[in-house]
């Protein structure tokens, strides 16, 4: 990674200005590093600068903001903010600063000690007291400028070059080694492990279900083309310096068409043409709030995105504004967006069992929103728990009705909303508990085949329950068993996803010293394989191609 990119990709956190001194009248060009800022003694290097944006970019700024003003979790700026509760960074001084980043707190943050080294948690404790540095501009011009085709559509294969069940694919994230291996569901090959961008988030597959998409927190989307003998990388673009989402369009007629981007920072929707990643429009997210004093927020960040089956339309999640826009791209040079005030700050979400209605967790309000997307109106707001965080969600089928299921980082509960027409509709008519205390539930995951709940406790602080994997039954919402971390592997267990036929369940083991991917028996709930090896590097999310294309959860 060159300098230059790595300015930009951090926000200019440091920088250096050309400048000219005069010598016997001639003009001579000397780099000079500009001043670093200074809270009270505290001077960093260029290089430390540098080294604490990186951990900064990765570790925190999803939940703290990119420029450190509070989304999820609170601001990290020196001076606190009027009106917030939370002190500024100077007021809790190293020590401060030290206990929360090595402890973190009940509500979802991890404790990074012994994942950060002492070194890098002292930097951090200094960084964060000085202020945060201004971003740069990233629009349509510096999208075209990164924009690269590997493989024109015409030298692409018309069908598949090879038996394999393409179906049945899984992209697994590579998280920290910034890279995306493709295995073979039904053999369990790795069939590709390609680079693609710093920090992946997510993965989303084309309508047809030939392509992958990847976006990083680099802000890289990477298309893999899975007709070729091994999957490729053909294409990819930069659509900012920071993301987390990505989704194509899903219409009749428009299958294949147009990708959707969510811009962290800046913060903007921005189109593409889904077969060569050409950019092709941008719009700012950047507005007023959706309530108290409805302030003018300029990092509205882009959370979650679906895409409906039955309208053109994409479903944006604005988060610090808590704006719900539904975004039309039948005329992907000027969409229509349409917004939807809710409650901040929107994050993760998804479809109901119709694929009429969607539902999106407000985790800092602690609700649930619900949107009828083909009436563009908003259904009502759901209060469930401390911080709700569904991943998509699950949909099941009991005698308490049609559910759609979320799970909480803040606290130990499970949330069943009731979705179909009837007395309780929109309510939460069930909650149940996982064994142990505190939440850090990420993920909840189940499959129209299968009479299972599975629910993970990724950023639970206790060693005891985030390496471990709770399982209950559909039908009776009884706990079931609590899956233990085999031998040979080590770590938290995160992410949960099912292969095409539903009748096994794939998890990820990472943020420990051997990392492996987990493949249970959904009917036994027996362990049925482990993959790893070197090329296995801090699995996390993993999508299965035909359950991600037809929104399977």
């Amino acid at each position: 990674m060159n300098t230059k990119f790595k300015t930009n990709l951090h926000y200019m956190a440091v920088a250096s200005i050309v400048v000219l001194s005069s010598c016997g009248g001639s003009g001579e060009e000397k780099k000079v590093e500009t001043e670093q800022p200074k809270t009270e003694g505290i001077l960093l290097t260029t290089a430390e600068m540098e080294k604490a944006s990186n951990i900064y970019f990765d570790k925190c700024a999803g939940c703290h903001g990119s420029a450190r003003k509070g989304a999820t979790g609170p601001h990290l700026l020196p001076e606190a903010p009027e009106g917030s509760p939370a002190p500024g960074t100077k007021t809790l001084g190293e020590a401060g600063l030290r206990a929360f980043i090595e402890n973190g707190t009940p509500g979802g943050m991890p404790e990074w000690k012994g994942i950060m080294t002492d070194d890098e948690i002292t930097l951090m404790t200094k960084f964060l007291q000085l202020d945060p540095p201004a971003i740069p501009a990233f629009g349509l011009e510096e999208m075209k400028a990164t924009w690269k085709v590997f493989v024109p559509v015409a030298d692409r294969p018309a069908k598949p070059v090879h038996k394999r069940n393409i179906d049945n694919y899984f992209g697994v994230i590579m998280r920290d080694a910034g890279k995306v291996a493709v295995i073979d569901g039904d053999t369990k090959e790795a069939l590709a492990v390609l680079p693609t961008g710093f920090a992946v988030h997510i993965l989303r597959t084309s309508a047809s279900g030939r392509y992958i998409y990847s976006v990083g927190r680099d802000g890289r989307i990477t298309m893999i083309d899975t007709y070729s003998e091994k999957p490729t990388i053909v294409a990819e673009v930069r659509g900012a310096y920071d993301a987390r989402s990505v989704e194509v369009s899903k219409f009749k007629g428009y299958e294949d068409k147009y990708l959707v981007f969510g811009g962290y920072n800046p913060a903007h929707i921005a189109i593409f043409d889904a077969q060569t990643l050409e950019p092709i429009s941008v719009t700012s997210t950047s507005g007023n709030a959706c309530d108290g004093e409805k302030e003018f927020v300029e990092e509205a960040r882009v959370a979650s995105i679906v895409a409906s089956h039955t309208d053109p339309v994409w479903i944006c999640n604005i988060k610090e504004r808590g704006m719900v826009d539904i975004v039309d791209y039948s005329d992907p040079k000027n969409p229509k967006v349409t917004e939807i005030a809710s409650a901040r700050f929107l994050h993760d979400g998804g479809w109901d069992a119709t694929g009429k209605y969607f539902l999106v967790a407000a985790n800092a309000s602690n609700k649930v929103v619900v949107i009828d997307v083909p009436n563009k109106k908003l259904v009502t707001m759901i209060e469930t728990g401390i911080k709700p965080h569904p991943g998509r969600g699950a949909n099941i089928k009991n005698k308490l009705g049609s559910l759609w299921i979320t799970s909480h980082l803040g606290e130990n509960k499970i949330s069943f909303i009731k979705t179909n027409p009837g007395e309780g509709q929109w309510t939460v008519v069930k909650e149940i508990q996982a064994p142990g205390n505190g939440g850090g539930a990420l993920f909840v995951k189940t499959h129209p085949k299968s009479k299972h709940l599975w629910v993970d406790r990724t950023l639970n602080p206790d060693a005891s329950l985030h390496s471990k994997i709770d399982v209950f039954n559909v039908e009776t919402l009884e706990h079931k068993k609590t899956i233990d971390m085999p031998e040979g592997v080590d770590g938290r267990m995160v992410h949960m996803e099912y292969n095409k036929a539903g009748d096994e369940l794939w998890v990820s083991v990472f943020m420990g010293k051997t990392s492996g991917i987990l493949i249970y028996n959904d009917k036994t709930l027996e362990l049925k394989q482990i993959i790893k090896g070197d090329w296995v590097q801090n699995p996390t999310g993993k999508f299965n191609i035909y359950n991600t294309t037809h929104d399977i959860y």
